[in-house]
């Protein structure tokens, strides 16, 4: 994609555009790892694009745009990090020099796949220098040329911070807890999802609180009982879909099941209550890449529609099926 000075900004606008529906999954691999969560990684990939636009009517000279985009999510996800809580920054004198990536060897495919099969939660524990060069590389393949440039540092730099990151992921994984017991839904939320299932719209419209918003991606964002309660009327006019109460990294949230007989859910929903009624829902149906590395837990007695497959034991479902 040709990116030069003498564009205008509606031709910027555009070349965004068209790049956005490409880079959105790729952009919340590295965000969701980088917050250790998908619902908080999408919220900053939906920032990014936001302040993409903004931007691009500020900036004369906007550099390539697939860069710039990945430098604009990270210091938003840095940003909300740093105001949360501040890790220490590791020191990388002492970390050794990882392996020639033109040159790929067994150890080296073995450490990239650590850190592709790593929850997504885990990658917190990271330092965040070690934690961005981790994504970067293992997950996302880029360069260490790539990398140094997103992250203002020289490249012996993102080999140090490299190593280190995928040794002390290592033993994060080593050291991962056992998976927790699913939990019962919460009253709220049953009813929800037995409402949902028995498509008794009215019944779902009466549980949203008056100030209610809603949000789906880049859509436009939805106000008032009156407009959202317009949302289900969605619903009510496409094919069946059933709904599970399940977990999500310690969050309440709802599966959503287009087809009886998948394994995996198609999507999510995550909604926040508040004095029993919904004040905001979250609806993932037309972003369904960040299901892909959900560690979904189903609530007990919630097995798939029709299937009960995908899941161990524990309720577990595999975001890899």
């Amino acid at each position: 994609m040709s990116e030069g000075p003498s564009s205008s900004p509606s031709a910027r606008q555009a070349q965004l555009l068209a790049l956005a529906g490409e880079m959105r999954p790729e952009l919340h691999r590295y965000c969701a790892r980088l917050m250790g969560s998908v619902i908080d990684g999408e919220d900053v990939v939906q920032d990014t694009f936001a302040r993409a636009f903004v931007a691009l009517d500020e900036v004369p000279n906007v550099p390539p745009l697939r860069a710039w985009l990945f430098r604009i999510a990270h210091n938003r996800a840095l940003d909300l990090l740093r105001s949360g809580s501040i890790r220490a920054a590791e020191p990388i004198e002492a970390a050794r020099e990882v392996a020639d990536p033109e040159s790929p060897d067994p150890v080296e495919a073995l450490m990239r796949r650590e850190a592709v099969e790593t929850a997504v939660s885990r990658f917190v524990e990271l330092p965040t220098v070690q934690r961005s060069v981790v994504i970067l590389k293992d997950v996302l393949d880029q360069s260490l040329e790539e990398i140094a440039d997103m992250l203002d540092l020289t490249v012996n730099a993102v080999k140090a911070h490299l190593s280190r990151g995928r040794a002390r992921l290592k033993v994060i994984n080593a050291q991962a807890p056992a998976q927790l017991a699913p939990q019962p839904p919460s009253p709220a939320v049953a009813r929800y999802v037995a409402l949902f299932n028995r498509r008794d719209w009215d019944g779902l419209r009466g549980m949203l609180a008056d100030d209610v918003r809603l949000i789906q991606s880049s859509y436009p964002l939805r106000a008032g009982a009156a407009n959202v309660g317009m949302f289900f009327g969605v619903y009510s006019r496409s094919e069946p879909v059933r709904v599970a109460p399940a977990w999500l990294d310690g969050r309440e949230v709802i599966a959503v099941y287009e087809d009886p007989q998948a394994a995996k859910p198609s999507y999510m929903m995550w909604l926040e209550w508040r004095d029993g009624q919904i004040g905001f829902i979250r609806d993932y149906k037309y972003v369904r890449y960040v299901i892909d590395d959900a560690e979904l837990v189903l609530a007990p007695d919630a097995p798939p529609p029709d299937e009960p497959g995908g899941q161990d034991n524990s309720g577990r479902i595999d975001p890899g099926i």
